[in-house]
């Protein structure tokens, strides 16, 4: 199954800023700052990557946007998140869970000791009737028909994508407006991958959520996204509509591997490239 993403590198629903980030710096115990002056603008109704290898703070971005730094003993030490006109840098996670954003981790995805429906009531759903988590839960079942199948297993006898299904429709069961996950395709198959995938793009068009993911493969990313960010060394170094960047020769080259040299080279050790160039349109 085919996954793409909308033909114009633009989602038709995109109609106002939902979330802005600006000069996000992000400091780990007090001394290791993990990213500097990064700044996003994510709009109603888009699907937006944000790419990157190994320790470009990604994963840092994400924890940042949805309040999960605390845990990490970090901090949003300069800049500001806005989402929806508030401001949320620093907040606990469950304030911003309940205005609004949900983030699907990289880590500890699922309770191992409960079954697929009782992971599936745990959630915090704000404001939900016994009446509407229960349609919600049976909208889940839609969109991930295995776990319908499963409702009886238990979460630690899941396979890595059943894991990675139930992840998602509990994050869903939230009734998020902003959806973030982190490293969907970590560890799994690629036809479970294009699978998960499609079924972010019909989550999108189906309940008009906003989502956000966080991939190292540029590739998958690119083809559902409207947009996407790439972070090197805790920075923004390139952003633009997903159509642009798969065009351009260095993400062709250092993230998509379609180069013409015999040796891929490191984004960052090239002197030529330039930092936060953009496209419109």
């Amino acid at each position: 199954m085919a996954v793409q993403a909308p033909a114009d590198g633009g989602s038709a629903q995109m109609s106002e800023t939902l979330l802005t980030a600006e000069k996000l710096e992000v400091v780990y115990h007090h001394a290791i700052t993990a990213i500097q002056g990064i700044s996003l603008t994510i709009e109603s109704g888009q699907i937006v990557a944000i790419l990157g290898t190994n320790g470009a703070g990604k994963s840092t971005t994400l924890r940042a946007l949805s309040g999960f730094l605390g845990i990490d003993n970090a901090r949003v030490t300069e800049g500001h998140i806005v989402f929806k006109g508030q401001h949320i840098e620093n907040r606990p996670p469950n304030e911003v869970t309940r205005l609004g954003i949900v983030l699907v981790p990289e880590r500890e995805k699922v309770f191992p000791n409960l079954t697929v429906a009782d992971n599936l009531s745990a959630p915090f759903a704000p404001a939900m009737s016994k009446a509407d988590r229960k349609a919600r839960e049976e909208q889940v079942y839609s969109f991930f028909p295995r776990l319908g199948d499963l409702r009886a297993r238990i979460g630690g006898l899941l396979s890595g994508g059943e894991r990675q299904m139930l992840a998602l429709a509990s994050a869903l069961m939230c009734k998020p407006q902003l959806l973030l996950v982190d490293e969907l395709s970590l560890g799994l198959a690629p036809v479970i991958v294009e699978d998960l995938m499609q079924r972010l793009v019909q989550i999108r068009g189906d309940l008009g959520i906003t989502i956000v993911i966080v991939e190292q493969s540029a590739a998958v990313a690119l083809e559902i996204a409207d947009y996407g960010y790439v972070l090197e060394n805790g920075r923004v170094v390139l952003d633009g509509a997903s159509a642009k960047l798969k065009e351009h020769g260095d993400i062709q080259e250092f993230y998509l591997g379609q180069s013409g040299g015999a040796e891929r080279r490191n984004y960052r050790n090239v002197k030529q490239y330039r930092r936060s160039r953009r496209w419109y349109g």
